[in-house]
C-alpha cells in the first residue's frame, strides 16, 4: 500500500506488494522490489535500489545510488549515504560446487541491521552478517566486516573504531577537549566524554565496549 501523501516520481519502479508510508518521497529511477516496506517521512534518492522484503523504518534517508539488498533491516532515523552498499551474502558464488548456476536455495542470507539513528557514509560497504549500533557512524568508503558498537566512529578497510559520536552527530571530546580515544583510559580521573555541540555527556563502559549517557544535572540541584 502506498500512502496517499507519499510522493513517487513517475520514473521510479515499484513492484507488487510494496508499502510506502506517509510523507515519504521516492525519486528518479529508484527501484523498490516486491514486498519491501518503507516507513513514514523517508527520502529515497535517485537510482537507489531496495531489494525484496527489505524493512525500512521512519524518517530514513537513503541517498542516490545506494544499494540495500534482501535481508537488510533499517531502523528509524538512519542515514545511508550516496553509493553505499549493504550486502547479504558472506560467501558469494555465481555457481555451485558442481558448476551449475547458483539459485535461491543454494545460499543463505546473512542479515544486516542498521540500528536507530546510525549513519553510513558515502561509498561505504557493510558486509553481510554485521550490525551497526544506534547512533554509530561509518566513515565514507569504509568496509564494515564486524559489528559496530553504538555511538562508535569507524573508518578504513577493514573498518576500525577511531572515536565516538554523539546522538546529534558531532564527534565526542575528552576532558582535555581532544577527540575521545577509541578506548578511553579505564582509570582516568575524568572518564566522561562530552559533546561540544549539544552538551550531552557519556561514559565509556569497558566490558560492553559501549557508551552510557549521563543525565544532565538539573539547574539548582546538588551535583
Amino acid at each position: 500500500m502506498i500512502h496517499p501523501s507519499a510522493r513517487v516520481h513517475p520514473t521510479a519502479d515499484l513492484e507488487a506488494d510494496v508499502a510506502v508510508g506517509a510523507g515519504t518521497s521516492i525519486w528518479h529511477r529508484a527501484q523498490i522490489r516486491v514486498g519491501a516496506r518503507i516507513g513514514a517521512e523517508c527520502v529515497i534518492g535517485r537510482d537507489a535500489f531496495i531489494d525484496e522484503g527489505v524493512e525500512i523504518g521512519d524518517r530514513v534517508k537513503i541517498q542516490n545510488g545506494a544499494l540495500v539488498y534482501h535481508g537488510v533491516t533499517v531502523e528509524d532515523g538512519v542515514f545511508i549515504g550516496p553509493g553505499a552498499i549493504l550486502t547479504n551474502d558472506r560467501y558469494p558464488r555465481a555457481i555451485t560446487s558442481t558448476g551449475e548456476l547458483a539459485r535461491a536455495g543454494d545460499w543463505t542470507v546473512s542479515p544486516v541491521v542498521l540500528r536507530h539513528g546510525s549513519s553510513i557514509g558515502a561509498g561505504a560497504v557493510v558486509v553481510a552478517g554485521t550490525e551497526v549500533g544506534a547512533f554509530a557512524t561509518v566513515g565514507a568508503g569504509a568496509i564494515v566486516t564486524r559489528d559496530v558498537p553504538s555511538h562508535a566512529l569507524v573508518v578504513g578497510n577493514p573498518a576500525r573504531r577511531i572515536g565516538w559520536i554523539c546522538a546529534c552527530g558531532v564527534r565526542l571530546l575528552d576532558a582535555d577537549g581532544a577527540p575521545a580515544a577509541a578506548t578511553p583510559p579505564q582509570y582516568s580521573t575524568h572518564p566522561e566524554i562530552h559533546c561540544p555541540s549539544c552538551e550531552r555527556t557519556y561514559v565509556y563502559v569497558p566490558d560492553a565496549e559501549a557508551l552510557e549517557e549521563r543525565p544532565h544535572p538539573q539547574q539548582g540541584a546538588p551535583v
